[in-house]
């Protein structure tokens, strides 16, 4: 029987994806289920999942830099001052209401939250963090505009933040064809943060961890060849055990994901899996990646 449970999975996405940018209050819920994590943290170690992206400024100047901590503190911090802390550190608010002065919006606290969320920052066994990729932003001055890429044409993303900054392309920065930046240095920058910033987060666990593409199949029985999934991992691994020797405690790693599925974002057309499902007539076929996969969790060190 398992031993590790998950209250809940993506906290920020109930808020982000469902209510976006622009409206009257924020709704980054307080989804930490107290009362029910008390009743069951003796029979199993429990945590919540964060999908974490970090952000970093390009080019380096001081207003970029800013908007880079505004952008951090509304994706990253909120959610792990919350989980970890039981509060809102003074930085982390700042950055909050400036955001939220700047699109005529407000944080809602009501009665009792703030207690709920230090009583929370307590029952954390370990927790999972879900990381695809990092972005670039620069200094904005304009309203929210945003094109989000559901399709797998590069170049049709576009986000723009009203009160915070505008997404852009670093150069020499690898990009897939959904304009997701490949960028495993940021796994490695947030473990260390997480690590440091937050030394009640314990146990870390790499719950998602993944490349989505195009996957070119050739024909039945063919082993789909997909040296990019390799590398992606791969150099993902690397940023895990460069932060483990560091200190970091890390111990354990989920690729995502076992085979094809279906996106609520992207459709059948956006592929993740080590194995290649056919979706009209279920035959799956192996890729490359489960073969390399197979071969190094016999030698990854404990």
């Amino acid at each position: 029987m398992a031993k590790h449970y998950s209250v809940e999975e993506k906290i920020e996405i109930l808020s982000f994806l469902d209510k976006g940018w622009g409206i009257t209050e924020v709704a980054q819920y307080h989804s930490l289920s107290t009362s029910t994590v008390k009743r069951w943290r003796n029979q199993y170690q429990l945590k919540g999942i964060g999908g974490l992206k970090p952000i970093y400024p390009y080019p380096e100047t001081p207003e970029n830099q800013h908007a880079a901590d505004l952008y951090n503190a509304f994706l990253n911090y909120f959610l792990l001052d919350g989980t970890f802390l039981g509060y809102y550190s003074d930085e982390t608010r700042k950055l909050i209401n400036e955001i939220l002065d700047a699109n005529d919006a407000q944080l809602k606290i009501e009665p009792g939250d703030m207690d709920e969320l230090a009583q929370a920052a307590t029952q954390n066994d370990y927790f999972g963090l879900n990381y695809y990729q990092s972005q670039f932003i620069k200094a904005y001055d304009g309203d929210n505009e945003s094109s989000f890429n559901g399709t797998g044409e590069k170049g049709t993303s576009a986000f723009k933040f009203k009160g915070v900054g505008e997404l852009v392309k670093k150069p020499g920065v690898e990009q897939t064809d959904w304009d997701w930046n490949i960028y495993p240095e940021g796994l490695y920058d947030i473990l260390k943060i997480v690590s440091e910033r937050y030394p009640n987060s314990k146990t870390i666990y790499i719950t998602e961890n993944g490349l989505g593409f195009k996957d070119r199949y050739e024909g039945p029985d063919q082993v789909i060849e997909d040296d990019e999934r390799i590398d992606y991992i791969d150099q993902h691994l690397d940023a895990i055990l460069k932060a483990r020797k560091e200190g970091v405690n890390v111990q354990g790693y989920f690729v995502w994901s076992l085979q094809d599925q279906f996106s609520w974002a992207n459709g059948y057309n956006k592929r993740y899996g080590l194995f290649y499902v056919d979706f009209e007539t279920q035959k799956r076929e192996i890729k490359k990646s489960a073969q390399w996969f197979k071969e190094l969790s016999n030698t990854i060190p404990q």
